[in-house]
């Protein structure tokens, strides 16, 4: 029983120590793997990148700022910031100086949004994002706010945002049913709706019963009047449409 025990404790033994090993191994495996960024600031993507590449690591110029302090063309922010210990192939990424601000924000309100982008761009300045809006009682496609406003200084970087008002959505309807109504009644209703009324076309005869006599003549084609009585219509009773919708009309 002794020398059970006894071999069960090296056992034991030897499994703890096979991984306190694994465990060192793995350490000193992912400590090698790891770099430290080094400072980035004030030097130019350039050499900024041959700088990171060296160790291993990816290079990005994310975004580009006006700055008076750093010179135009050097980098004036880095990410992770410098000292950071990282893993090799990590993505570092930096901001680029544009020097001091040299253009003026031009005044874009009201203009329409293609007019608006000409104008900005034209300057060396780019469109950071554009939202729209509705507003009661102004015309869509039409610039309402900026940002920076016109003719603003100290601005951190050549990007301006614009709110474009949008056109109201039509107003929705549900369609009503018109059959077995008078031609000259719903061509009123829906004129008076604000719909269209679009094509109108005569329903075929219905088919001659069996017993019925033979006719000596076919009958006399029907006109389309205000009196015709709609049978059918598109689209149907019930369906969601717009208005200025067209709906066109069976009659018989």
């Amino acid at each position: 029983m002794r020398t059970f025990f006894r071999y069960a404790l090296m056992g034991l033994v030897l499994v703890l120590v096979a991984l306190a090993s694994a465990v060192t191994t793995m350490r000193f495996a992912i400590h090698g793997q790891e770099v430290q960024v080094p400072t980035l600031i004030g030097f130019s993507p350039s050499e900024a990148e041959r700088k990171v590449t060296a160790l291993g690591l990816q290079f990005d110029v994310e975004r580009q700022y006006y700055s008076p302090q750093i010179a135009e063309g050097r980098v004036m922010s880095q990410l992770p910031v410098p000292g950071t210990k990282v893993r090799r192939g990590w993505l570092v990424r930096v901001a680029e100086s544009l020097g001091p601000q040299r253009v003026s924000i031009p005044d874009v309100d009201k203009e329409s949004e293609r007019a608006a982008e000409l104008n900005i761009r034209r300057r060396g300045l780019d469109i950071a994002s554009i939202a729209q809006m509705q507003l009661g009682g102004t015309p869509g496609d039409q610039v309402l706010a900026q940002s920076p406003p016109a003719n603003a200084s100290q601005v951190s970087a050549p990007k301006i945002s614009l709110l474009v008002s949008e056109d109201a959505a039509p107003q929705a309807y549900v369609m009503p049913s018109f059959v077995n109504q008078p031609l000259g009644t719903v061509s009123r209703t829906l004129q008076d709706g604000g719909f269209k009324l679009g094509t109108v076309t005569v329903a075929p005869p219905p088919s001659p019963a069996a017993a019925a006599p033979p006719e000596s003549s076919p009958p006399a084609p029907l006109q389309v009047s205000p009196a015709s009585i709609v049978v059918s219509q598109s689209p149907p009773m019930g369906q969601k449409v717009f208005a200025g919708a067209v709906v066109n009309l069976e009659v018989r």
